[in-house]
């Protein structure tokens, strides 16, 4: 594949979110918004990534850590403006180069190669990507000659009664012929209505002076939605959502209730494994083959499941390992734990992990049974076959031996 070089924006302060939070770093399926986008320029296959930060800049970078060129528009003057400050890094490059927003979690990796390929094959120089919605209020339109041909990106504040009505609007996806797009880039003016430079503005000069512009219609609406708002976070959350429950579907995975089933996006579960309705599964989080979680259940990051875990109503696990056929069916939280296999977790069963200072260990070993209402107070040892009595308090260190009983409060081996 040619040479291909990205620009995401992600420098706005994102002033409609109401947050300290930089825009992009709000999370959407366990993930922050500018992650998605990444992964997209990931499998485009561009060879170097340009992030423009601005506002809060140095969290967007702390976030993104090495492996991406960050450049700082120093004074927020607008997209046409925040691509500028990538012009020293590509004044030598002479391929092609990919514009992104970084507030766009919904972005479809299949529509961006599209977009690539099109105006590869057009030899454009640029290609966009376009979609016609029902409701357009707040983008770009998408303004055509009477031969079909986009001709102008008219910013909603600018447009006129007749453009509003306009239903084809900029899904903020560029593709660009480097030179052209750095030669004309110096052209654009400041709108006096927003005191910016507007990228947008690039599609008018470029017909002007006869540079081909080409424009790519996705049928996939919602992969268009830039996060600006709270509301549209949730919207996009929803959407997101409604994606990874139907890809988990697809694999094998039987989800009982997909609206009141939350999956974030890190996440594998295995086939024939059932999901009932109202459980919450955060990222990095793996499941095997035939599991059964819910209802009322979370699984929180760091947690492995082996197969043929069960894990019931109003129970709660956190960074723990369980091993195949192990139960934990209600009322019941592991935190740090490391279970076997065939182990019966009792109702009520909680290890105390946390000490005020350190998150502590506890080990289960295989066909262990913890009984009803017992704590432990990690770290703590339960050896192969041994059974924790109900109501039990396991100190802290205590050890206690294989096919050995402890009970009482606080627990003592007989």
């Amino acid at each position: 594949m040619p040479d291909l070089r990205t620009i995401i924006l992600a420098a706005g302060k994102g002033t409609r979110m109401k947050s300290d939070l930089p825009k992009v770093l709000h999370q959407v399926g366990g993930r922050p918004i500018i992650q998605y986008v990444i992964d997209v320029v990931k499998a485009v296959g561009s060879l170097k990534t340009y992030i423009v930060v601005g506002h809060q800049g140095t969290k967007v970078e702390a976030f993104l850590g090495k492996g991406f060129c960050c450049v700082e528009q120093k004074k927020l003057l607008g997209t046409a403006d925040a691509v500028r400050c990538t012009e020293k890094e590509l004044r030598a490059y002479h391929g092609d180069v990919l514009i992104l927003c970084g507030d766009t979690p919904l972005l479809d990796k299949a529509v961006i190669k599209q977009v690539v390929q099109k105006h590869r094959k057009t030899k454009a120089s640029v290609t966009f990507l376009t979609a016609t919605v029902n409701d357009p209020q707040g983008y770009g339109r998408i303004i055509r000659n009477e031969r079909g041909q986009a001709v102008v990106i008219r910013e909603e504040k600018d447009a006129d009664a007749s453009e509003k009505k306009i239903k084809e609007i900029n899904a903020g996806v560029y593709c660009f012929r480097s030179q052209d797009l750095f030669s004309v880039l110096k052209a654009i003016k400041l709108n006096k209505k927003k005191k910016e430079f507007y990228l947008t503005d690039i599609v008018e000069l470029f017909v002007n002076k006869g540079l081909k512009a080409k424009t790519v219609e996705t049928q996939d609406v919602s992969s268009c939605l830039g996060v600006n708002t709270k509301e549209d976070l949730a919207v996009a959350e929803t959407v997101m959502r409604e994606r990874i429950l139907k890809n988990f579907m697809l694999q094998g995975v039987t989800i009982i209730d997909p609206k009141t089933t939350y999956i974030d996006a890190d996440v594998k579960i295995g086939k024939d494994t059932v999901i009932r309705p109202f459980t919450f599964i955060e990222r990095d989080v793996h499941i095997g083959n035939t599991c059964c979680i819910g209802p009322f259940a979370r699984l929180r990051p760091g947690v492995r499941l082996s197969d043929s875990v069960e894990i019931g109503n109003f129970t709660e696990v956190s960074r723990t390992k369980m091993g195949k056929g192990t139960y934990m069916k209600h009322f019941s939280y592991l935190g740090d734990a490391v279970v076997g296999s065939k182990v019966n977790i009792g109702a009520g069963a909680i290890t105390a992990n946390f000490d005020g200072k350190n998150k502590n260990i506890t080990k289960i070993d295989d066909e262990a049974f913890i009984g009803s209402d017992s704590v432990l107070v990690a770290p703590v040892t339960v050896g192969k076959k041994a059974v924790i009595g109900a109501g039990s308090v396991v100190t802290k260190g205590t050890k206690v031996p294989p096919r050995k009983v402890a009970m009482g409060i606080p627990a003592r081996v007989r």
